[in-house]
Parts: C-alpha cells; structure tokens; sequence
C-alpha cells in the first residue's frame, strides 16, 4: 500500500498510554490517578444534569470556568485557556511554538508525549539530561537549551517526582531567550508552585489537569494561565468545541470546592510519607517526590524484576526501560489498604 502519511508521522513510534489492566483484585497504581473520589458536588452536578441540553453545543470558551479560574489566581478571562485534558493545551503549545526550524527543549527523564508532540511537528528535541543521583536541574541548561524555541519544564517531574527550586525556575524563566511551559500536573500535591510567573513574565505558560488532584481523569479537562498575547494566539490553535458541556459543569463544580480538594491531598501526601518510609526500610532508594507517586528503586536495581513480580501479584505499577529509569519503578500512592498490600508483596518478592 503507498504510504500517504507525512515523513514525521511515520518515522514517530506514536505515544503510549498508561496501561488499563483487566485483572481479579486489581491494585492499579500505574498512572497516577487519584484513589479517593472527586468533591461530591461533581455526584450533584452529575445528578442533576439536564440531558436535553446536550443537543446544543457548549461554550466553546468555557467562560465560566475560565472566571473561576482566573479569580483563584488573581487573573482575567482573557488570561486562561481550557483544554481537553492537558494533553490538549500541549498540542496548542506544539503547534505554536515548534516546527522544522524551531526545536524544543525538555527534560530527560520525562513526559514522553512531549518528544512524540515534537515530531508531529518535524521539530528537534534538545535533551537535557538530569543530574543524578537525586535527578536535579544541570547547571548548563540555559546554554544547553539555548537554540529552543519551546523550553518544557515539568514541576514536579515526571517520572521521577522530584521539583526544582523556584528560584532556579525564575532565574530560567528571566534568562531564556522563548516560551517556557510549567508542567504542573501534580502541583497540588506539591510544597510550593510557579503559577505566578505565568503572570510575571510574557514568555511563561503554566499548565495544569484535573485528572490528579481534584480525582477527574475520566472527564479530560485542563487549563493553561499565561499572558494575554500568549492566550489570543493559543485560542487560534484549539479546536472550536474543545471542553463539553457536561465537562466544564463537573470541572466548575469540582474547582470550586476546595475544601475536598485540600483534603484529599493532605491524605496522599500523608500516604506519600508513610509509602515512601515503607519502601526504604525494606532497602529501596525513593526519589523526594513532590508528586502523588514515587519513583524507587529496589536494592538489586533491576525495576523490571519489581515490576513482573508485582504485576504477577495483581499490583499494577509503570516500568521505564532505559539505562537509568530502568533501575527504577513508578509507583502511584494509593489508598492506604492499596499502599498496604504493596509493601506486603514487596516483603513476599524480596524475602527470597
């Protein structure tokens, strides 16, 4: 059959997601999601929800949402864009700021939609690799990244779990010479947060999710907080209906309510200290992690083995193959019966 694609689509291995295992008594801490339920105001909306509406399309801004938003974060409107989970908001980010003669930039390990975004858009990747042992930031990133025309920071990262210092963050941001993206899926989980400089300086977006903290991965909703220009020439990238009615009410009512939202986190990062306790009394390496996962490596290095050998017990993490990741398991924290039962396999493979 000819091939009718474009040369960089067929030369791209296409992302992967995260595993959605069919399994008996399955522990599923493979894609960090949230293992507490969303606000109960969501059931609320969910219940009173009038379907007819659903023969008219939605706001294609999402204003009120976008009002919410901007109030929590002393912006405007005009200074917030929604996206189908935030998935979306980086292909309007992609196709903004990348292309054959205009690379991107981003860390290495991390989200690896990021590299896949990139050659959708025939654009070069600049690596910058993480400082082991404790994956920190490189003292040459601005040189390395100096070419970029897109600078990609997630904070905390991903897979590793560990964040940077905002004064590093904010010197980059000053200095680089492009866009600079703040990944900050997992912010709400985290001790501080760079949601600031998206309203400090012209060339910062900051980006977040619904899936993690607020427990509403299955709905896809996300937003992105940056100046005004920046938010005009996204709104030109999205697809005109890109967030859904029944989305934005869930989104709205869940964002709302921060009261849940708080206490939610509290109870993984509590969960997080005790994971991440467990884990090392019983000879693993963990990673700081400011995120709702953890990033470990078992006493013989090999994070495959751990990975096999829990999957075998039902208990469901993520695997990165690779020279360095491939020491080390991801592992989301879970409920405390969920977190339970992995130290108690953990006990089971490496009593041997």
């Amino acid at each position: 059959m000819k091939n009718y694609f474009r040369k960089e689509i067929s030369g791209m291995s296409g992302y992967v997601p995260g595993e959605q295992p069919k399994m008996d008594n399955l522990v599923k801490l493979n894609t960090n999601e949230n293992p507490y339920p969303p606000s109960p105001a969501v059931a609320e909306v969910l219940r009173t929800f009038d379907s007819a509406m659903l023969r008219r399309y939605p706001d294609p801004m999402a204003d009120q949402l976008r009002d919410a938003i901007a109030a929590r974060f002393g912006a405007r409107r005009s200074n917030i864009v929604i996206g189908n989970g935030s998935d979306d908001i980086l292909t309007m980010v992609f196709r903004a700021f990348t292309a054959p003669g205009l690379p991107m930039a981003m860390l290495r390990p991390s989200y690896s939609l990021y590299a896949e975004l990139a050659a959708m858009q025939g654009a070069r990747v600049i690596d910058i690799r993480l400082e082991l042992p404790d994956f920190s930031l490189p003292e040459n990133l601005l040189e390395t990244a100096s070419d970029a025309n897109l600078l990609i920071i997630t904070r905390p990262n991903a897979p590793t779990g560990n964040s940077f210092s905002r004064i590093l963050i904010e010197n980059i941001c000053r200095k680089f010479d492009g866009m600079v993206l703040i990944d900050e899926a997992y912010a709400d989980f985290a001790d501080d947060n760079c949601m600031d400089f998206a309203l400090r300086f012209d060339n910062v977006i900051v980006m977040r999710t619904f899936s993690k903290s607020y427990s509403l991965a299955g709905i896809r909703l996300g937003y992105a907080v940056a100046s005004e220009p920046v938010v005009e020439g996204l709104m030109k990238l999205k697809d005109s209906y890109n967030s859904d009615a029944l989305a934005q009410a869930v989104g709205l009512a869940a964002f709302m309510d921060r009261e849940h939202l708080e206490n939610n986190c509290r109870k993984i990062i509590a969960e997080r200290s005790r994971l991440t306790a467990g884990l090392r009394g019983l000879g693993f390496a963990v990673v700081e992690s400011q995120s709702n996962f953890l990033f470990a490596s078992p006493c013989d290095g090999d994070g495959g083995r751990c990975f096999e050998e829990l999957r075998r017990r039902a208990v469901v993490t993520r695997y990165f193959p690779g020279e360095t990741t491939g020491r080390y398991v991801r592992i989301t924290v879970g409920s405390p019966a969920e977190n339970d039962r992995v130290l108690e396999c953990l006990r089971e493979i490496y009593a041997r």
